[in-house]
């Protein structure tokens, strides 16, 4: 958490405006101050602070989880991790509060925040992005990964579903909450073996992962917690933290268990687990 949904609603926000804060597009770093130096990845904090003033905002773009700031010479990335977020807010008017991690003033009397309670979150500032994002796995939505190329990379994993779903090398943005839900919109159990899937059923899944996405999306995302607000999606689980409740489909308790280390919640009735024998 935050997961694509939340991450592009943030990205959109500082790309437009939006979140109550102005746009970001267009702005010039001034000063960059960093109160928590292990939040930043790459480069030395001296280096940083140093490099970034001067820089203008050129896009704002989200892969994957990361929060991509395109710069007039470099790149610089966030990553949320668990509790992370960034607001842009006028310096003259708000306060600074407990849990910034980096401060970056800019012109128009405003300034970037990166607020982190958890100290999980990191940045870099590159002038490759690729040295950063080069191994994460295709966008769930990118229109090239066809059904077919999903089938393929499903059966060359051949892994659990819900593992192999969670790996960013494999897709890039889902997390626990859209693979949950996408699972059981597809009628899948989280432990089937990515191989056993025919294409039909790898095109299901496929569909079924960007039909939550695009209404995670829509929803601004999903807000369980502290850590994200603003997004509605929760109002429309599935099955993400639904255990004893009845599943939309029909009627029998959602159940959870422990995948990986993650929570994971599934109805036993519409998501069978499918024995795959070779």
């Amino acid at each position: 958490m935050p997961e694509l949904p939340e991450v592009e609603t943030i990205v959109r926000g500082l790309r437009q405006g939006g979140r109550e804060g102005p746009p970001l597009v267009g702005r010039t770093f001034l000063v960059a101050q960093l109160s928590w130096e292990r939040s930043l990845a790459e480069p030395s904090p001296a280096e940083f602070v140093a490099r970034l003033p001067g820089q203008q905002v050129v896009d704002v773009q989200r892969r994957g989880k990361f929060i991509l700031l395109q710069l007039t010479q470099d790149w610089l990335l966030f990553h949320l991790r668990m509790s992370g977020d960034l607001r842009v807010e006028s310096k003259v008017q708000t306060s600074l509060q407990p849990h910034d991690r980096a401060v970056f003033e800019l012109d128009h009397h405003l300034r970037l925040v990166f607020n982190d309670p958890r100290k999980f979150g990191r940045l870099w500032l590159t002038a490759n992005s690729q040295e950063v994002l080069g191994r994460l796995g295709p966008e769930p939505m990118d229109p090239s990964l066809s059904a077919e190329d999903f089938y393929q990379r499903l059966h060359h994993s051949r892994r659990q579903l819900k593992p192999l779903l969670l790996d960013q090398s494999f897709l890039a943005g889902l997390g626990n909450i859209y693979t949950d839900e996408a699972l059981h919109l597809a009628r899948m159990h989280p432990l089937q073996a990515s191989d056993s899937l025919d294409q039909n059923q790898a095109s299901q899944l496929l569909n079924a992962i960007r039909k939550v996405l695009v209404e995670g999306i829509r929803r601004n995302g999903a807000s369980i917690d502290w850590v994200y607000r603003g997004g509605s999606f929760q109002n429309h689980f599935r099955v993400y933290q639904r255990t004893g409740e009845p599943c939309p489909n029909c009627g029998t308790p959602v159940e959870r268990c422990r995948v990986g280390q993650r929570s994971t919640h599934y109805c036993p009735v519409c998501q069978p687990l499918i024995r795959h024998f070779e």
